[in-house]
C-alpha cells in the first residue's frame, strides 16, 4: 500500500492560511446570508410526533438524515428554542412521517402554534403505542430514542429505528429557497 501524499490546497482570493478553524477565530456569518445559501439545498419536509400527555405531538423538520445502517439509525436537528421537542422528547417512540407532495397543508398545519392543529391531521398509533404515524404520508419511520448531542443553538438526536414503511408511487413534498416545492410540478410522475 502506497501512503498518501499531502498536497497543500491555494486558498480562495481573499483568504490565506491563517483562516482555518484550528488557527484563528472564524470570520462572522450573518444569519440571513446564513440562510439563503444554505436554502439552497433542496430538502424533504419530514413532522415528527410522538403521543404526549394530552395526545399527539410533533414538529415540522428538513433537518433530518439516516445515519448508521448497523444499527439502523437516523438524526434529526432540533432548535433549542422548540416548544414540541420537550414534550415528546421523553416518549419510548416517535415516529419521522416523510410528507407526499400532496401534504403542504399538513406540513403549515403542524408548524402553526394551533393548540388544535392534531385534529385537523388523520394519524394512527405506531410502535409502543407511542409514535404518530400521519395518514399518507411518503413514508413512516418508528424511532426509539438513542442519543443527543449539542450543536450550537440545536441538539443533534440520533435514534434507532424500529420500523419503517414508504409508499413507493408517491413523490415527496419538497423544501427550496424557503418555499414548498414538488418533484414533478406538473403533476406527472415519471
Amino acid at each position: 500500500m502506497v501512503a498518501a501524499e499531502a498536497h497543500s490546497v491555494p486558498a480562495p482570493p481573499g483568504r490565506d492560511d491563517r483562516d482555518r478553524p484550528d488557527e484563528a477565530d472564524p470570520r462572522p456569518i450573518d444569519s440571513d446570508h446564513f440562510r439563503s445559501v444554505l436554502g439552497r439545498f433542496c430538502s424533504g419536509i419530514t413532522v415528527v410526533a410522538a403521543l404526549g400527555e394530552q395526545g399527539p405531538v410533533g414538529f415540522t423538520c428538513q433537518s433530518f438524515f439516516s445515519v448508521s445502517l448497523d444499527p439502523p439509525l437516523i438524526a434529526l436537528s432540533v432548535a433549542h428554542t422548540s416548544t414540541s421537542y420537550p414534550k415528546l422528547k421523553h416518549a419510548p417512540a416517535f415516529c419521522v412521517n416523510v410528507l407526499g407532495s400532496d401534504q403542504a397543508g399538513h406540513s403549515q398545519v403542524l408548524s402553526s402554534k394551533d393548540p388544535g392543529k392534531w385534529a385537523k391531521v388523520p394519524w394512527a398509533h405506531g410502535a409502543a403505542g407511542a409514535a404518530v404515524r400521519i395518514h399518507g404520508a411518503l413514508a413512516w419511520i418508528d424511532c426509539a430514542p438513542w442519543a443527543e448531542y449539542d450543536a450550537g443553538d440545536h441538539t443533534i438526536v440520533v435514534a434507532r429505528v424500529l420500523d419503517l414503511a414508504a409508499d413507493l408511487g408517491k413523490d415527496p413534498l419538497l423544501y427550496f429557497t424557503r418555499q414548498y416545492r414538488r418533484l414533478h410540478p406538473d403533476g406527472m410522475q415519471a
